[in-house]
């Protein structure tokens, strides 16, 4: 496994992460089961930055069941508050205090090691996210309760902003880092760098789209795309290759980035994310992928108030 260092906080921690939201059931149908021998052997290979959050349905009960027995003290443990439906955001300090209390109870942990409030483009003052929900998490941080502060969300120049005004350790970006997709590596990593804080990787495979399973039905994507996306994966699978595995290497080989995280919910799913790790990427299927994606280089679509986040940012 190759371990990186997380910005400035002294933590070292996987190249490869553990996304959690399909543990418990937010994504599809689960195996709690399943999900356990996942987590525990994702763990047991070198994985050990696991991503978690209330609104993945029952992600940190799940995660918290399988971290029992010493795997705990094993990982770097990351949750979220803030985002608790898909059109139900608090960002008020009142609500993420509590929200981490009852993370807490449910992760069976006295602490976790970085806190995040959970996109943030979705908040109804940004501003005031800046403020007085990052003023309430550093309160949390100095009582014990996380190690770590950051925020999370889509837009990069949002990011950048919150790490201008919030002194934040820890930024997650998600599908801005992929094969098709470089802004986190020119609009977010510049500024994180000059304070000194860690980028975490999210959604390398689109939130979906180079994978074999294909997107959700909500994918907010335009069409045209998740088409070539979809000619990306038949084109690997007759290469005799993995779409997610070849998106994979391509985002690992960049070590400005400690960290891309891979949600996950099986022995199996850990083991194809791992290739990606041990196997050497062919670059001419790469440059055949790439010709593919050439027409959408850095697209983006709508999340939250994005645009009103991208105009201040």
């Amino acid at each position: 496994m190759q371990m990186r260092s997380l910005g400035r906080t002294g933590l070292e921690v996987s190249a490869l992460g553990f996304g959690c939201g399909p543990l418990g059931g937010h994504f599809g149908p689960y195996d709690k089961s399943v999900s356990i021998a996942a987590v525990r052997h994702a763990i047991d290979h070198g994985i050990n930055i696991f991503d978690t959050s209330p609104f993945y349905s029952r992600s940190e009960e799940v995660l918290g069941e399988a971290l029992a027995g010493g795997y705990r003290d094993k990982i770097i443990l990351c949750t979220k508050a803030g985002r608790n439906g898909p059109k139900d955001f608090d960002f008020s300090p009142k609500a993420m205090l509590a929200s981490l209390d009852r993370s807490l109870i449910t992760l069976a942990t006295d602490r976790v090691d970085v806190w995040f409030a959970h996109d943030i483009e979705f908040a109804s003052d940004v501003e005031s996210v800046f403020t007085e929900t990052a003023d309430a998490m550093r309160r949390a941080q100095l009582a014990g309760k996380c190690r770590f502060i950051g925020m999370t969300g889509y837009p990069p120049g949002l990011l950048a902003r919150a790490i201008e005004r919030a002194r934040l350790d820890v930024v997650l970006n998600y599908c801005h880092f992929s094969l098709t997709n470089s802004q986190m590596l020119s609009r977010l990593l510049p500024v994180a760098d000059q304070h000194g804080t860690a980028v975490v990787n999210a959604s390398a495979l689109m939130m979906g789209l180079f994978s074999r399973k294909g997107p959700p039905a909500w994918h907010s994507a335009p069409q045209p795309f998740k088409d070539a996306c979809r000619m990306v994966v038949e084109l690997c699978q007759q290469r005799g290759a993995d779409a997610e595995v070849l998106a994979l290497q391509y985002v690992l080989r960049q070590p400005r980035v400690p960290c891309t995280l891979v949600g996950m919910c099986s022995v199996a799913e850990v083991d194809t994310n791992l290739r990606a790790l041990d196997t050497t990427l062919n670059a001419g299927l790469l440059g055949d992928v790439q010709k593919l994606l050439a027409p959408f280089t850095d697209i983006e679509w709508g999340s939250g108030n994005w645009l009103e986040s991208n105009r201040i940012a």
